[in-house]
């Protein structure tokens, strides 16, 4: 039979049907080899801006902190020895070479181990903290504890990081001895810790008694990660009372200030929002709990979540809001406030998390980056905080919500923060910071988190194989730590993006996520905790208690389902587009 007339006893939409189904499949391929040839051509454009910011930071600025790339010099920014001449300087110091630090995990992730081998063996033979020197312990936890742990743990990989024999714990060796100068700071009557010390001789007389929430809030994952590496509690023991101490001083409604005192545990400054002084708290309860599996960290974050809910959110934006009444502060929106969509994605929040994202990089693409203060109330910049200093959160959140959705959509907003950062930053000694986002001018300094995190996150958008191995929790700074069942007693079995997870013990066994065991008005049970209410994380309330409405910005989420609430033309809120 020839083909014509096997071909004629089919019907004619059978026909159309395949040809349509292989005109789809040869499109679908299509857009799919573009889209791959599109990743590898940014993470390679990616590759080549973290090499020109670390290969000059190690022309004109190591061993010191940072670069200066304007006038291709340095800072030593960590401490106040940058305040000092360069003949003022203590006889000893050679600098903290705080962005080679910075940049170890990074150079893990770019593939470049000969390069890390290079950096790891320098910082052993040439590293000191035996210096005097006052540092900020926040600062100096999240940047050098963090960056010497994560290296540390990519460093005893032997199977593709350091060669064989190379390497022998000196990193750790190092970071305890950081993590025991940091132990002077906790003592006070609270346990909340100083937030400055000096790195010989600890506290000094008549130091400062001010830190903020985040100061004494966010270190439990580098120094209960440095107790878990070496068998000492002490670290963990120290970051975990001032965090309990801490969660004890918050308000009837769940919220914290910003400010407070060490010494007497009273707060200075009761308006707070998701932004600087407070944000790596809330990061560091969710993250605690995938890293160590305490269901205290959990129902901590819980709570603070459902209040920061409650209390700041308006619609896709988040304002300021007295820690007391609740009531609203400051309409504003800061540029670290764009970490907490990927904050979101890890508690399942998705389509919350989208939402604050598009806004976020709407400012982004009206002024080509984003300021680092926005008054929402008025749609105009901060009158003084105009700067963008090679900030990474959003760089971060499109990371997390690409990861989950797996979205194009995402790639589009990472290239375009690439080119942004390559038209307005880059100089020939390096990436520096924006002064005025209303002009472009330049300031002199490349912060050494460019290349620890926003590098880092760009790239892991366009070439996520460094994750394709292991589960990883990222510090606030962007260093990564293992989640291993070794570290705590719960544990998911595979932790990922979308939250879905399965518990350790067997006995145990159910799938559930972050979301679904925290449904309002179900009792569920948690372990070691009994049954209980608890209310959905998702969960915004109406604005009035009575569900009356005039627009459906006056409605909030729905505790059951998560979704988006509406006014009927009646005037009352409810899932009224469900219905449609």
């Amino acid at each position: 039979m020839s083909p014509s007339k096997s071909l004629s006893r089919f019907p004619a939409w059978v026909l159309l049907s395949l040809l349509f189904a292989t005109v789809f499949t040869s499109a679908v391929s299509e857009v799919s080899s573009r889209e791959a040839a599109n990743k590898r051509y940014l993470s390679r454009k990616v590759r080549k801006m973290f090499y020109h910011a670390y290969n000059n930071y190690m022309k004109y600025a190591f061993p010191h902190d940072e670069l200066k790339p304007l006038t291709k010099t340095y800072t030593d920014s960590l401490s106040e020895l940058g305040n000092l001449k360069l003949e003022h300087l203590p006889q000893n110091y050679n600098g903290s070479a705080l962005t080679l630090i910075e940049s170890l995990s990074s150079l893990v992730v770019m593939g470049d181990h000969k390069e890390f081998e290079k950096a790891v063996l320098w910082l052993s033979d040439n590293l000191t903290f035996d210096v005097d020197a006052r540092i900020s312990l926040f600062e100096c936890n999240i940047r050098v504890l963090g960056g010497l742990v994560s290296a540390h743990v990519l460093a005893s990989d032997s199977a593709n990081r350091l060669l064989q024999g190379v390497y022998n714990n000196q990193l750790l060796r190092l970071a305890e001895d950081l993590g025991r100068r940091f132990l002077s700071a906790f003592d006070t009557p609270t346990g909340l810790p100083y937030a400055w010390i000096n790195l010989k001789y600890g506290v000094m007389e008549n130091e400062t008694t001010e830190t903020s929430t985040s100061g004494c809030g966010s270190l439990i994952l580098e120094m209960g990660a440095l107790s878990r590496l070496t068998g000492e509690p002490k670290y963990e023991m120290a970051a975990l009372r001032a965090l309990r101490k801490l969660w004890s001083m918050r308000s009837s409604l769940d919220l914290l200030g910003t400010t407070l005192d060490v010494v007497t545990g009273e707060w200075i400054e009761y308006s707070s929002g998701i932004g600087a002084g407070v944000d790596s708290f809330y990061e560091y309860l969710m993250k605690a709990y995938v890293l160590f599996g305490r269901e205290e960290f959990w129902d901590m974050f819980h709570t603070a979540y459902v209040a920061v809910q409650k209390y700041f959110r308006h619609g896709p934006w988040y304002h300021e809001a007295d820690m007391r009444t609740g009531k609203a502060t400051y309409w504003q929106l800061t540029s670290l406030q764009a970490f907490w969509p990927g904050l979101q994605v890890l508690v399942g929040d998705v389509a919350a998390a989208n939402a604050s994202h598009r806004e976020f990089f709407n400012v982004w693409e009206k002024f080509g980056v984003l300021p680092e203060r926005y008054l929402l109330d008025r749609e105009m910049l901060h009158p003084t905080e105009k700067y963008y200093p090679l900030r990474p959160e959003l760089a971060e959140s499109t990371l997390y919500l690409y990861q989950a959705t797996r979205d194009p959509w995402y790639f589009k907003v990472g290239k375009a923060i690439v080119d942004s950062l390559n038209l307005y930053t880059k100089v020939e000694g390096g990436y520096a910071s924006i002064k005025d986002v209303t002009t472009m001018e330049m300031e002199d300094h490349q912060h050494s988190f460019f290349l620890a995190e926003t590098c880092k996150y760009l790239f892991l958008l366009f070439n996520d194989s460094f994750l394709a191995s292991e589960n990883y929790i990222f510090t606030t700074e962007g260093h990564p730590l293992p989640v291993k069942s070794s570290w705590h007693d719960r544990l998911p079995e595979n932790y990922f993006l979308n939250s879905w997870t399965s518990t350790k013990h067997e006995k145990d066994r159910k799938y559930m996520s972050a979301m679904s065991m925290q449904v309002c008005p179900t009792t569920v049970t948690l372990g070691g905790y009994g049954r209980r209410q608890v209310e959905s994380a998702c969960h915004v309330h109406d604005i009035r208690e009575d569900y009356r409405c005039k627009t459906d910005e006056d409605c909030g989420i729905d505790s059951i389902t998560c979704r988006k609430r509406s006014c009927s033309i009646a005037g009352y809120c409810g899932l009224w587009l469900s219905l449609r």
